[in-house]
């Protein structure tokens, strides 16, 4: 059932993300959800790790790596990683039977790590390297 849920809040994701009209920019798509824009960015000038997020998924679902990639390359990553996730959670879901590991949560933590060290790594580069 949890699995379920999971796979039906990503397919939602990737809905909204249809939805959206990415903005030119690279970064503030998310406004056209009512949502507010980046404290982080408003407060140090700087954009935050997850800036260009919304903007990426939006590029991604419309088959546009290269302005995904440049929006933020987490957000490739992330929604290949949710696309690869949705069928393989609806078939747990539907089976009961975890599929291709017997440890998932271990997997969850390890990826979430490795996906928050990836963000801050790429956040450092494009925000004081490049």
């Amino acid at each position: 059932m949890l699995m379920g849920l999971f796979a039906a809040g990503m397919i939602t994701v990737f809905a909204v993300a249809c939805w959206l009209q990415p903005d030119p920019r690279g970064f503030g798509t998310h406004l056209q959800l009512g949502l507010p824009p980046c404290q982080f960015k408003e407060l140090s000038g700087l954009h935050c790790p997850h800036c260009g997020m919304t903007t990426s998924f939006s590029h991604v679902v419309r088959g546009e790596f290269s302005a995904a990639w440049s929006a933020n390359p987490c957000g490739v990553l992330l929604a290949f990683i949710c696309g690869f996730c949705i069928p393989w959670t609806a078939a747990v879901s539907s089976t009961g039977r975890w599929f291709l590991t017997r440890e998932p949560f271990r997997w969850f933590i390890f990826g979430a790590i490795g996906y928050v060290f990836l963000a801050f790594c790429i956040w450092i580069i494009r925000s004081f390297v490049v």
